[in-house]
């Protein structure tokens, strides 16, 4: 496999592949890292010599911010929504994390929002740095809300409870209270997260594969399918973005601050300013 993407560097060792995403200034999910995840994870999917694949960030302090704000602006709103019995294209994006038969980690040092946080959910563990990993779905206060399997994942990850206290109030969750709720398997300091994770994916990459593929196999088994709630998560997306209070804060959003970097450090702070005007 060539892996020859421009925001996406892979390593190979053995059966283990490391991923990183370089999109600076904040790792945006923009129309070109759509189209190049959407090759990279096919290639993935389709490598027969892989069983683990370690997802992190050349930045510190981002993971993935989140979808391109602007991107969904420019989705076409004309006449009603439509329900389609089909997961959209960004849904079997996110679900290709947690259907390929290779386990998929997720390092996240810094922030991750919205739509990234949907591609990590996915994965089959997340581990995060104690006092730096801040977790945001922040679509609610933009008039939207997670269209990309948020709302079926969390609830399956974290409870439903507290997939609602992410989701609706929008809310920085931090490393520490994201451990406890069981959204990151673990966390680590700073200088300790790259050689746990590593160790574990260098361990798990000597295992047998068959072993590997076919135990995470048998776990996925156990959770019921989702195909009808990404279908209703995906109508009402697009109800949603037809609203004037969406487009309304989504533009205001862009004006104060969102998608830069200073914003996106402090994107609770401005998702706060949108509650409050």
């Amino acid at each position: 496999m060539a892996y020859n993407y421009a925001l996406f560097k892979v390593s190979r060792q053995g059966r283990l592949a490391t991923v990183t995403i370089e999109n600076p200034p904040v790792n945006l999910i923009t129309v070109q890292m759509y189209e190049e995840l959407q090759g990279l994870t096919a290639e993935l999917e389709s490598d027969p010599d892989l069983t683990v694949v370690l997802f992190k960030s050349a930045d510190p302090d981002f993971f993935i911010a989140h979808f391109d704000v602007e991107l969904i602006l420019s989705f076409p709103v004309e006449g009603e929504a439509e329900k389609s019995t089909e997961p959209n294209p960004f849904h079997v994006l996110c679900r290709r994390f947690r259907t390929m038969d290779k386990v998929t980690i997720a390092q996240i040092e810094g922030r991750i929002g919205g739509g990234g946080n949907e591609i990590a959910s996915n994965m089959d563990m997340r581990f995060g740095v104690k006092g730096r990993t801040r977790i945001s779905q922040m679509e609610v206060p933009l008039g939207i809300l997670p269209g990309g399997t948020g709302t079926q994942t969390l609830p399956d990850i974290v409870g439903r409870g507290r997939a609602l206290e992410i989701i609706v109030g929008a809310e920085d969750i931090d490393a520490e209270t994201a451990e406890k709720w069981g959204y990151l398997n673990r966390i680590f300091a700073p200088d300790e997260i790259g050689e746990k994770v590593e160790q574990l994916t260098r361990k798990i990459a000597g295992y047998p594969p068959d072993a590997v593929r076919l135990a995470k196999q048998s776990v996925n088994n156990a959770t019921a399918d989702t195909d009808a709630g990404l279908s209703e998560e995906a109508y009402l997306f697009q109800q949603l973005i037809r609203t004037p209070d969406a487009r309304a804060n989504m533009t205001r959003f862009l004006e104060i601050g969102g998608q830069t970097r200073d914003g996106e450090l402090r994107v609770d702070e401005l998702v706060r300013q949108l509650g409050s005007e």
